[in-house]
């Protein structure tokens, strides 16, 4: 059974920065892409950001285009997202994910099925 297991998180002020980082252990890994999810308390889990593993193509949403940067390593099944220019907004649990990502994109949260169990990220004011 395959597993992802995420590091990183903490407590940040705002406009500092934070790395997070996600491993695929377990039985044979195959799908697509990995990405990010967060979820802010009182919202529905939202799509962050995500890399395909073959041709390294990569997608993110508005809120954190410019300051989010997703990397992947697929011979170590491995993902980091590092956030710069962090926001009170930004605050929520981050959600390592694997999928299989559709030729239209990568930004639904159907296209994933594995999950990992979250790390919370805290931005202050």
């Amino acid at each position: 059974q395959v597993q992802l297991v995420e590091s990183g998180g903490g407590w940040v002020q705002a406009g500092d920065s934070l790395g997070l980082s996600c491993t695929a252990s377990g039985r044979t890994f195959s799908r697509n892409a990995m990405g990010w999810f967060r979820q802010a308390p009182g919202k529905e889990r939202e799509f962050v950001a995500a890399v395909r593993w073959r041709s390294g193509t990569t997608y993110y949403a508005d809120s954190v285009k410019g300051r989010f940067t997703i990397s992947g390593d697929s011979a170590r099944n491995t993902v980091e997202l590092r956030m710069n220019s962090l926001k009170p907004e930004d605050t929520g649990v981050y959600y390592c994910a694997a999928g299989f990502c559709s030729v239209y994109g990568c930004y639904g949260r159907a296209e994933y099925d594995i999950w990992g169990q979250g790390t919370q990220v805290t931005v202050s004011s």
